[in-house]
């Protein structure tokens, strides 16, 4: 406990310490949460998920916070279903030869700038033999009533506002003027030109009918807005917001994994080396010399592309040829020095086993060295795994950052001017690398105390 108290003070003394601690936290925070508001099946669903899954969402819409540097109010998507709170009233009037009246109203606020890009109606209906029938209509502000359509509801209908040629025509005539798109002609204000936003309180208004008993209407009011979500929508509708959060625990879990499988092998080989010497430590040093001019990242590259671009496969690989290298030869100097120590002269002469040595006297030598290093490793091996995401060799599977850089970059996110599709995951990355970076240097300074008056 002593020991942690010290080190925690020592840590304070250190703004860059305290920085990347915090930054650190969040990120383990950020993982916390992610796992459990979206579990990873859920989360897998989700990000495979095409059309069907996220038909809600518009396709490239930037976040919600774009509006906050926008000088014009973008509208924000949302969705609603009948009878899920008091907004979407539901009321339901059974007549005696059994068809129902069923009513639907819905109130919400349009005060934005820019006219959204499109509307849809879901609806959901039981029945036997004869399709129940609505009417759709839109109240404006100004308490104009516009009759958007009049039709039947099979198992599953979907209505797009603007695909219906009948209420294009009305909404020309009421606007008093040719070609304005439909939805655009609902929140303008009436033979305004060029059109302007009516802003205010708008009133959806459904009426449907059902000719059967026990027959059902159900439906859901889809808003596609300009900005969605916390993190915006990509090519295929998805919520960014899925990658961004699941990509926290990836990230995390590929680098500290990596980070700490090579740095407790690389110790344990250096130690056996440098404890046992002869032939084995020659091979050892032999092998390393070796590794240290593979290519690393072209082998990573020919894995994923000849074999496997499962996370765990690379993961095994990135240890297997991170073991080998520069960090063994500064093991093995120091354990060479520990050997010769009064300490270990006097375990040998009670007869301690040369395992018990390594493991029990040579090794717990290194052990505070071993922490700076493995936290400093750790934003190496998550820019390693978003690297080779982002040239398409990420695990298909799996949402992660460097996954929607890759995307952004094959749909052309740049040329098109969604920037956010690449910066959100950017500087979560570039945060990640900065916090265990700087919480490194300042362990560094701690466990070395050499490098303090430096």
């Amino acid at each position: 406990m002593n020991i942690l108290k010290n080190t925690f003070r020592e840590i304070s003394r250190y703004p860059s310490a305290i920085f990347g601690s915090i930054v650190v936290m969040l990120l383990v925070i950020l993982a916390i949460y992610a796992m459990i508001k979206i579990p990873y099946n859920e989360a897998i669903r989700l990000w495979r998920g095409g059309e069907d899954v996220w038909y809600q969402n518009p396709k490239n819409a930037p976040p919600i916070w774009y509006n906050w540097f926008s000088e014009k109010k973008l509208p924000e998507s949302f969705v609603i279903k009948a009878g899920v709170g008091e907004e979407f009233s539901k009321v339901i009037t059974t007549k005696a030869d059994g068809s129902s009246n069923i009513d639907f109203e819905y109130e919400f606020p349009f005060d934005y700038d820019v006219f959204p890009p499109e509307l849809f109606l879901y609806f959901s209906s039981k029945y036997d033999q004869k399709q129940p029938f609505v009417s759709v209509t839109m109240v404006t502000p100004d308490g104009t009533e516009l009759r958007i359509g009049d039709f039947g509801v099979s198992t599953k209908y979907t209505y797009r506002f603007s695909q219906d040629e009948r209420f294009a025509k009305r909404i020309n005539r009421i606007m008093k003027r040719e070609m304005i798109h439909p939805v655009d002609g609902i929140f303008a204000v009436p033979a305004s030109d060029p059109a302007t936003p009516l802003k205010g309180t708008y009133k959806l208004i459904i009426n449907g009918v059902t000719f059967e008993k026990d027959s059902d209407i159900d439906a859901e009011f889809v808003f596609h807005g300009n900005v969605a979500g916390w993190f915006g929508t990509d090519h295929t509708r998805r919520d960014l917001t899925v990658a961004m959060l699941w990509g926290a625990p990836i990230a995390l879990a590929f680098g500290l994994l990596a980070a700490l499988g090579t740095s407790l092998l690389s110790m344990i080989i250096a130690a056996i080396g440098a404890w046992f010497g002869g032939w084995l430590d020659e091979l050892i040093q032999r092998i390393t010399e070796i590794n240290l001019v593979l290519p690393f990242l072209a082998i990573l590259i020919m894995v994923g592309t000849f074999y496997s671009r499962s996370i765990w496969i690379i993961l095994g690989v990135t240890i297997l040829l991170s073991i080998f290298t520069g960090s063994i030869k500064t093991d093995r100097a120091i354990f060479l020095q520990v050997k010769e120590s009064t300490y270990i002269e006097a375990a040998r002469a009670y007869g301690a086993t040369d395992m018990r040595i390594i493991f029990k006297y040579l090794i717990p030598r290194i052990v505070p060295l071993l922490i700076p290093a493995l936290v400093s490793a750790v934003p190496g091996y998550v820019f390693l795994e978003a690297s080779l995401a982002v040239l398409g060799l990420g695990d298909p599977v799996l949402p992660t950052w460097g996954k929607i850089i890759n995307d952004a970059e094959t749909y052309g996110a740049l040329y098109k001017g969604y920037y956010y599709w690449i910066l959100e995951p950017a500087v979560l990355l570039m945060f990640t690398g900065l916090g265990f970076a700087m919480l490194g240097f300042a362990l560094d300074r701690i466990f070395n105390p050499k490098l303090r008056g430096m």
